[in-house]
């Protein structure tokens, strides 16, 4: 089956008649919509000398243009009929060039083999090939093709991205790639949806990506995973202050995406009368990441220590089915911090000679110490949902960071907590800018009792969750700040045993 109209390119190569059947060096398939007033983007096979094929992808002028051309796929002497099965490697060779082609793309080093494991499931393999092919020609598009093509094209594949199925099957390719793999994949693609929206803003057009965040979970072996990128300029502004970013600075913001992983332990235990169904936390890590080189971001931008850091995360598990739930508990109190007061005061007196004034001078003075960690964790409830909250405050005076704003006297403070925040000792991140929250420190547990009816059943639970990204200045000369949101969701199964 086909994502939405893009073409079933699978089904199409497979079904291609012999070789020396075809009438000419050449077959074309349409990729994008078009009307006869435009040119379109096609698909070609190209047949060289009966003995190997190659791919092109290429926009239908007159004098047509190549964007993209495959590595040559070599026939054997008795195969002169391209059939694509499981049992023969031209899938798994199309498929890792694809997929090659993709990751040169991303800003990093790309790997120099890639193995991708075979599966048994034909209609499968046909949906990860036809997803990762829509997927290259949308970046080829962004990048290469001709500017009165690319618009109408990108509209229409931004739409096949989008669709149900496309995210479905994006999550059993992320699973085949690994997570090395993974990472190069969604920073080639964020770079991409990146340049877009920057050049849509630039002229002045509208736009709102239509899935700007991409996100699966893996429920297994005691274990919720979900894994989740979203580039930074497709995330939600909150508030920002006035002036507006120079160039220099925009360019920074803008060329990052956030990567964030949550992963919860689970465990069920049966007792007498209930089950009791407990969670917590084994670690949660966000990462602010650049999409570009420290050399681009030094030319074009106002360096790579200028972007935004997570200031909020917050995380809420439902179970779905509540009919079924007894009662909700969490194991950690409200935070209840002891304050020390200290009084001082002193007097000062002195006596002059009676022709003089007599002095008595006085002072009070009064100190309050609280010592408090810049990120507060709080767990709470909300009818059968668990929520749990991350909030980073500011230091200096204890306000919650994602939803204030710096004063202008703080910004120019050059040992203000904010300034060197990658690289002090004081630093609320790590180096790279993310934080991680583990088992160690956050581990506290949240459990729910259930109905001892529903043992050997599975339910479905729901994980919801914000991510907050804020920017103040580091070492960049400027009174601009703002904060982002990103809002996810996803279901993840768990079997009463």
């Amino acid at each position: 089956m086909a994502f939405s109209c893009f073409p079933d390119i699978f089904s199409w190569i497979e079904s291609l008649p012999p070789i020396l059947q075809w009438q000419s060096q050449s077959i074309s398939l349409h990729l994008c919509p078009s009307n006869s007033s435009q040119p379109s983007l096609k698909l070609s096979l190209n047949n060289f000398k009966n003995s190997s094929l190659y791919l092109s992808i290429f926009a239908d002028y007159n004098f047509p243009i190549v964007l993209w051309t495959s590595k040559n796929i070599t026939l054997k002497s008795d195969f002169k009929i391209l059939r694509i099965t499981q049992d023969d490697d031209t899938i798994y060779t199309l498929l890792t060039n694809f997929i090659e082609s993709i990751l040169k793309y991303s800003p990093n080093k790309c790997p120099s083999f890639l193995k991708l494991p075979k599966t048994q499931n034909n209609h499968h393999l046909k949906d990860v090939f036809n997803f990762t092919f829509l997927t290259l020609t949308f970046i080829v598009c962004i990048y290469e093709a001709p500017n009165d093509l690319r618009s109408a094209c990108l509209e229409s594949l931004k739409d096949q991205l989008a669709c149900p199925k496309s995210r479905g099957v994006s999550r059993a390719l992320m699973r085949m790639l690994g997570s090395n793999a993974e990472e190069l994949w969604m920073r080639s693609m964020n770079l991409a949806i990146t340049n877009w929206i920057a050049e849509l803003r630039a002229a002045h057009v509208g736009f709102k990506t239509p899935s700007p965040l991409f996100s699966y979970s893996v429920s297994m072996l005691g274990l919720w995973k979900v894994q989740l990128y979203c580039p930074v300029i497709a995330m939600d502004v909150e508030k920002r202050s006035d002036p507006s970013p120079d160039e220099r600075l925009l360019f920074s913001l803008n060329y990052h995406q956030l990567e964030g992983v949550i992963q919860l332990n689970y465990k069920v235990r049966i007792q007498e009368k209930w089950i009791e169904v407990m969670v917590n936390t084994d670690n949660i890590r966000c990462d602010v990441i650049k999409l570009l080189t420290d050399t681009l971001m030094a030319e074009r931008g106002a360096g790579t220590s200028e972007k935004h850091f997570p200031s909020r995360i917050a995380l809420q598990i439902t179970p779905t089915t509540q009919s079924n739930v007894i009662s909700i508990s969490v194991s950690k109190s409200s935070d209840n911090p002891q304050r020390e007061i200290g009084l001082e005061k002193a007097i000062e007196a002195s006596f002059e000679p009676l022709n003089t004034n007599i002095g008595l001078n006085f002072s009070s003075a009064e100190t309050t110490t609280l010592t408090l960690k810049p990120w507060k964790f709080e767990q709470s409830v909300w009818g059968n949902s668990g929520k749990l909250n991350w909030f980073l405050h500011d230091s200096a005076d204890g306000r919650e960071v994602f939803s204030s704003k710096p004063s202008k006297y703080a910004m120019i403070q050059p040992k203000s907590w904010f300034k060197n925040r990658y690289s002090s000792v004081y630093r609320p991140f790590t180096r790279e800018g993310g934080v991680v929250f583990a088992g160690d420190e956050y581990g506290e547990s949240m459990s729910w009792k259930v109905d001892k009816g529903c043992m050997g059943r599975s339910m479905e639970w729901e994980i919801k969750g914000w991510i907050w990204l804020t920017y103040w200045p580091n070492k960049h000369r400027s009174f601009y700040s703002e904060t982002r949101r990103l809002e996810f969701r996803e279901i993840l199964e768990l079997t009463l045993l």
